[in-house]
């Protein structure tokens, strides 16, 4: 019998091991690239492989007709859009109907090294969003970023001197930083989709606590709830924090207290019973949350009722 040949991702660790297998030009900057599709005369049949990158991959694409695949899902980009993605992250098949238009802008986690950038990058959430998570911008919107990309790209085409990194580090930060405006315009623009999602999330908790998951399971997770709902936990609880005000975490512990509250004003079950009910392996641990969340005790909860 015949074995199926398995193709594994190409590997790049460095910049320029990347642009030399893409046929590109040496990078100016061996930490910093940005690759202009038009000037870099980008194909998509370049990119139609699976790689990892062992560096930050910031791609603004503005052709329409281009599917990206990330993992095991397939996208298609119909409008300008942004993906970012961490160092290691696999990305495959990016192909096209015509020539992609837009640019890729790879960065060393070590071009960070020393400047507070290296800390707060780690904060940006988008980084983790799953490609069907991207970032679509305004006609506004997209003239910020590719203004910003064309100074990035200025820069590198400059003589490197003392100011270098300074100048250039601050144009990365100015970028993520409009980025991370942008998101938080999208998720409240987005409303119909948001509220979808919101709807969404209280049908699956409903469904957990009415269910004997909680008992088998245990209280239900972030990433269970983002898994049901076919979202990344970044971007789920990014998306609530901004429409709710309150995380992932704190919407599971809300819905968990209004189904205790059901059950201590509508049956004669014990504290302890309730607590099993709900997923907590020790009623100590349920008391203590609900006296965080009411201020009042289970039991006292229940005779303010009766």
């Amino acid at each position: 019998m015949k074995s199926r040949e398995i193709h594994h991702p190409r590997h790049f660790r460095t910049l320029s091991e990347m642009q030399h297998a893409l046929n590109l030009p040496k990078p100016a900057h061996p930490l910093i690239s940005l690759l202009d599709y038009r000037e870099a005369a980008i194909t998509h049949e370049m990119l139609s492989f699976d790689f990892v990158m062992d560096f930050y991959h910031i791609t603004y694409n503005d052709s329409s007709g281009c599917r990206m695949r990330y993992g095991q899902t397939t996208y298609d980009f119909n409008e300008a859009g942004m993906c970012f993605t961490l160092p290691g992250q696999s990305l495959a098949g990016i192909s096209s109907s015509g020539d992609p238009a837009g640019f890729t802008l790879l960065i060393h986690p070590d071009f960070f090294r020393g400047y507070p950038l290296e800390r707060k990058i780690k904060t940006y959430g988008f980084f983790t969003y799953s490609i069907n998570e991207a970032l679509y911008l305004s006609d506004k919107e997209k003239n910020i970023i590719t203004n910003i990309a064309g100074t990035i790209n200025d820069e590198l085409k400059t003589s490197i001197d003392d100011l270098s990194q300074d100048v250039l580090i601050s144009q990365v930060e100015l970028l993520l930083t409009y980025s991370q405006r942008f998101y938080k315009r999208q998720f409240i623009t987005r409303k119909i989709i948001n509220n979808d999602l919101l709807s969404k999330m209280e049908t699956v908790l409903d469904a957990y606590f009415n269910s004997e998951k909680a008992v088998i399971e245990g209280l239900p997770t972030v990433k269970y709830l983002s898994d049901q709902l076919k979202v990344s936990p970044r971007y789920l609880g990014d998306m609530l924090r901004s429409v709710t005000g309150f995380n992932t975490q704190q919407h599971i512990h809300m819905k968990l207290i209004e189904k205790a509250k059901e059950k201590l004003i509508g049956t004669g079950l014990t504290v302890a019973e309730i607590a099993y009910e709900l997923g907590f392996e020790h009623p100590q641990s349920f008391s203590k949350m609900f006296r965080l969340r009411t201020g009042l005790s289970p039991l006292e909860f229940r005779g303010s009722y009766n």
